[in-house]
């Protein structure tokens, strides 16, 4: 049975998306099976970034009404054989998930790959807590800002209170991923640093990706960035695919450049 994470947010606008399709990527570039699933009903994106909306023909919720099965409605990665994606509904609204549908949905997908990975819609409604509710565990994507931390701790909130496995006594694993880190505002006090992000939600820091332009140029071609070699952004979220994967990676400290650490010693000795 393989593993399922839900990737929230608690809002929009931080990266959440890149980072399903980018770890999903990843996961399956170190050779597990892996299936990155849409849950923003109405709302998809996820297509885009992975390049195969134009593959699209069935979506999740006629899976879940029963008219495709999960083999139609799977559509395979062009990079990567060990990658699947499943699409959101596009003429549909959140309201038409229930819990039987994603649980029995859930349950074909975890007998069918190594890992599952839940793209949720932004905020807190109920398309969030149906990606939530069967998860085993959830990666929280934030931006190193307060509004972003702030609505985090609330996302995580409902997390420990509505998931199916904090209901029948276990706990939901919590991994964070620092997005969009710009190394000078985080030294001149502009952006938080990642230890007082830390201290407040107090989850497992799984990585931290640095600003990179070529994350919207990757994402509007349909090419994750992770695949581009000379991506400070790619780079690290191979480093952060390898630790999913159970491979001790060393965390790179990207809030600090050469040139703040000049910086830094031009200021002593001043």
């Amino acid at each position: 049975m393989g593993i399922v994470i839900a990737v929230i947010s608690g809002k929009g606008g931080v990266g959440k998306t890149t980072a399903v399709a980018n770890l999903g990527l990843g996961v399956a570039m170190n050779g597990k099976r892996c299936a990155v699933v849409d849950f923003d009903i109405g709302q998809r994106n996820l297509d885009m970034i992975l390049g195969l909306e134009n593959r699209v023909v069935y979506d999740i919720v006629q899976v879940m009404d029963g008219e495709a099965s999960l083999k139609q409605a799977l559509i395979k990665s062009k990079v990567n054989d060990n990658l699947r994606f499943l699409a959101a509904s596009q003429s549909k609204d959140k309201r038409v998930l229930n819990s039987k549908k994603v649980q029995k949905l859930i349950k074909e997908l975890k007998e069918n790959f190594d890992y599952v990975i839940l793209d949720s819609p932004a905020g807190i409604e109920s398309g969030f807590e149906h990606t939530i509710e069967f998860a085993d565990a959830a990666i929280i994507v934030v931006n190193p800002e307060v509004s972003s931390i702030r609505d985090a701790d609330r996302a995580i909130g409902i997390l420990d209170s509505k998931s199916q496995k904090v209901k029948d006594g276990g706990e939901v694993a919590k991994y964070l991923i620092i997005n969009r880190i710009v190394p000078d505002m985080v030294q001149s006090g502009e952006m938080l640093k990642s230890d007082d992000i830390l201290d407040i939600l107090n989850i497992k820091l799984v990585g931290k990706v640095p600003e990179d332009n070529g994350v919207i140029d990757a994402s509007n071609q349909g090419k994750p960035v992770i695949l581009d070699k000379h991506s400070i952004a790619g780079q690290a979220y191979k480093r952060i695919s390898a630790r999913l994967c159970g491979k001790k990676i060393d965390m790179k400290d990207v809030e600090v450049t050469d040139t703040s650490i000049l910086k830094k010693l031009v200021g002593i000795f001043r």
